[in-house]
């Protein structure tokens, strides 16, 4: 049954394993149930609301991706596209919340019809192999950035940009005391040590008066105040395109490096650089994103967090369809779960990084004309706070680089076209 349903094998896989994995995953991007509501609401949107359509949006594109695609890979709604959809949509272009619920409902149906065709699949094979180990490597990068943001080990300085925040009490105290915590469990091979890290750093935040627990159960609001709420009355104007092209390049090169970073770490990826059930994978993200819009959410995507499990040793789809089972417990143990601080999930995510820069050593940095345009690819996804922005520039400079040196016949038709269709998209922005 687990086999049918789940793609698990018995004599490769671990049920053990799997749940760990799923459950560490869910730990590590429970955030988004806190975050995603404070987000949207910015936009007038019912904050309650908000929370319950999170958590279902994720338990079903999660469960589907777990018996259709079969893969470790956690879905919800994406942190950076609910911060568009509120603060540039909303509050900056002056649109309603309905219109740019109705830009993620086409953007979802035009995901669903660029899988069918292949054309999601096809970007991904047009990367280069080079580009698809620094794409792991830069969203190891990219997620310690983010672990180490959410403990305040790291800040914002206006001078400098990041500074190195106040570690002498606090979350950030709690964070490095975690990562001690976890490495040495990681150290000691102690299974599960990812998932054992995050609730003994949650633990030792209550005596720092980190972790605040003040209830365990309580029941959702109802979705009522944005199920459904769509305005089709400006489906053609500029604006819309404009928006529904945005949050298209987003998400196709948030989910195709997620999907094949993550894969990549999992060793999931053949010689040939292909993902296996990768259009599969694409169509679970692209009806959770149509289903997101309907229930009252924005894009939803797939988690680079679900790394996290996937470095529990999560294979297949019993690790995410774990992971949903979390989501719906979490409708009605909100409380408890949202105690786990920031800075608990923190180390997890820095150490996960740490495991996904070992694809860095598959990369010829003897060959410029390959590891340039991979270190590019690397060092502008923390730092421009994009794993899209980071696949884009990389492909151009590979590109780039192939011509003016008299490599371009190393390069083929479908990298040239990903390539130039980056660069029309930054002349047009």
């Amino acid at each position: 049954m687990l086999q049918k349903l789940f793609g698990f094998d018995p004599s490769v896989h671990n049920i053990k394993t799997e749940i760990l994995a799923g459950v560490t995953t869910f730990l590590t991007m429970v955030y988004i149930l806190a975050l995603s509501p404070n987000v949207l609401s910015a936009a007038g949107m019912d904050k309650g609301a908000l929370f319950t359509t999170t958590a279902v949006a994720s338990i079903l594109a999660t469960f589907f991706m777990a018996v259709y695609a079969k893969l470790p890979f956690a879905l919800a709604p994406g942190v950076g596209l609910n911060a568009f959809f509120a603060y540039t949509v909303c509050l900056t272009m002056g649109y309603s919340w309905q219109f740019a619920l109705t830009a993620v409902l086409i953007e979802g149906i035009i995901f669903i019809i660029l899988t069918i065709t292949n054309v999601r699949e096809q970007i991904v094979n047009a990367i280069p192999m080079t580009l698809k180990y620094a794409i792991s490597a830069g969203i190891g990068l990219f997620i310690a950035f983010i672990g180490l943001q959410n403990a305040g080990i790291i800040v914002d300085n206006p001078a400098t940009l990041v500074t190195l925040g106040d570690i002498t009490h606090g979350p950030a105290l709690l964070g490095l005391v975690g990562l001690l915590i976890t490495s040495v469990l990681l150290v000691l091979k102690i299974r599960g040590a990812l998932l054992v890290g995050i609730v003994l750093t949650t633990l030792v935040g209550i005596p720092l008066g980190v972790t605040h627990l003040d209830s365990i159960v309580g029941l959702p609001p109802s979705i009522e105040p944005i199920f459904f709420k769509f305005e089709f009355e400006n489906i053609l104007t500029r604006d819309m395109v404009v928006v529904v092209f945005t949050l298209l390049f987003v998400d196709i090169f948030d989910t195709i490096g997620t999907l094949v970073g993550v894969s990549n770490r999992a060793g999931m990826i053949d010689k040939n650089g292909r993902i296996p059930h990768l259009k599969k994978a694409f169509l679970v993200d692209a009806v959770g994103t149509t289903a997101g819009a309907m229930l009252g959410t924005s894009t939803v995507t797939t988690f680079v967090e679900s790394a996290s499990g996937v470095a529990e040793g999560g294979r297949t789809g019993l690790t995410s369809f774990t992971t949903a089972v979390c989501f719906a417990i979490s409708l009605f143990l909100a409380p408890f779960f949202l105690a786990v601080p920031g800075a608990a999930t923190a180390p997890v995510l820095v150490l996960v990084g740490l495991m996904m820069m070992s694809q860095i050593q598959k990369i010829d940095f003897g060959d410029y004309a390959e590891s340039i345009p991979a270190f590019i690819c690397i060092i502008m996804m923390p730092l421009a706070y994009s794993i899209s922005e980071g696949i884009a520039l990389g492909a151009i400079s590979f590109v780039l680089l192939h011509l003016l040196t008299g490599k371009y016949k190393r390069v083929s038709v479908a990298t040239w076209i990903l390539a130039i269709a980056f660069m029309v998209k930054y002349l047009t922005m």
